[in-house]
């Protein structure tokens, strides 16, 4: 019975030693390939997938928030940061152009889902030429004028 409570006992503080050297890896894909003790079982799902604009101007920050359930990787592109499986989750970007963002998320049953938004970025306006206006003034003399074209 002993031998039986300590081989027990050594499995447990093995397991624990493996998870816990699971959890300590850098690439969080190692541990997404294994899915949740107890977890949510069903269909990958995108819950959330949008910019806090439709448009901005150019050189200007916006936030892209996405959220998924039941998958066990996410990859948003063009490639930002590192982004993981998450209910809720916001970035900042500061795209130089109108930029297409595509999230796909994968099923911890090989299902994959996409969606796809667009940012609009606007050029910034260039800056308006002044025009000077000459014109004669009384007495023979020439005087300037500003005003915007």
């Amino acid at each position: 019975m002993l031998s039986w409570l300590c081989g027990r006992v050594v499995a447990a503080a093995v397991l624990l030693v493996a998870v816990w050297g699971i959890g300590a890896l850098p690439d969080s894909s190692v541990r997404s390939l294994v899915p949740p003790v107890g977890g949510p079982r069903g269909p990958v799902r995108i819950l959330r997938f949008y910019a806090t604009t439709g448009s901005i101007a150019q050189g200007d920050k916006a936030q892209l928030c996405y959220g998924v359930q039941n998958a066990k990787s996410v990859r948003i592109s063009p490639s930002l940061e590192p982004v993981a499986p998450a209910v809720n989750r916001c970035m900042e970007i500061v795209p130089e152009r109108t930029t297409h963002y595509t999230i796909l998320a994968e099923g911890f049953d090989g299902n994959v889902v996409t969606r796809v938004l667009t940012l609009v970025v606007a050029p910034v306006p260039a800056r308006r030429r002044e025009r000077v206006n000459l014109i004669s003034l009384p007495g023979g003399t020439a005087g300037a004028t500003r005003g915007r074209v």
